[in-house]
């Protein structure tokens, strides 16, 4: 048996106290305001790379809680709703809060280097990136989970998370996909699949091999 550490040493207390909700609760608040009080919030929020090279760090965090628009922020909070319930019942509250902010703000962080190196001045928002790293998650927990893509196509959940990767991979390398931020995509994905593997001692490729 491997030798616990600081990396994988998990929370003794794994009840579920509904983190999910309010984390959708806070985006919904924030999208309200940004949208119908106080619009330059936004600006405040999001993850801009010239904002964060003077000073505003924290946009590499605060980014995932600002949305574009109510489409944005309803197909986001529903995966959010759906899927984090069920990790975090799997994992427990703290276990998935502790997942879901450290995916959002590593692909942010990732993100923001990316736009830096390509000497892009962007304005990123959105909690995608840590959705596709909860879906990912729920993949490795529920991996014969059958999800309908648009109410109709049955698709297991590993598929899905594969055909994800390959798309947001393909649209980045291949600059398709117009506005979306399919590196945040990518790099939430890359991000769970570490923590599964290192925090969670639990290899998603594994899993996707044995279920699929």
């Amino acid at each position: 048996m491997k030798k616990s550490t600081i990396l994988n040493r998990r929370f003794r207390d794994t009840t579920y106290k509904n983190v999910t909700l309010k984390l959708v609760i806070i985006n919904v608040l924030v999208y309200l305001v940004t949208s119908m009080i106080y619009p330059r919030l936004t600006y405040y929020l999001a993850m801009i790379p010239s904002f964060v090279l003077s000073g505003y760090l924290w946009q590499l965090f605060t980014y995932m809680f600002v949305h574009a628009g109510f489409s944005h922020l309803l197909f986001n909070m529903l995966s959010l709703f759906i899927f984090g319930s069920m990790v975090e019942r799997r994992v427990g509250s703290k276990e998935f809060l502790l997942f879901y902010l450290l995916t959002g703000l590593f692909s942010g962080i990732a993100s923001f280097i990316s736009y830096y190196l390509a000497g892009t001045n962007v304005i990123l928002v959105g909690a995608s990136g840590a959705i596709y790293g909860v879906l990912l998650m729920f993949a490795v927990f529920y991996p014969y989970s059958v999800i309908f893509i648009f109410g109709l196509i049955p698709i297991k959940a590993p598929i899905l998370v594969i055909l994800y990767a390959i798309i947001e991979l393909y649209s980045q390398v291949f600059g398709a996909g117009g506005n979306v931020a399919h590196l945040t995509h990518l790099s939430g994905l890359v991000f769970a699949y570490l923590y599964c593997r290192i925090r969670m001692r639990i290899s998603p490729l594994e899993v996707f091999r044995r279920t699929l």
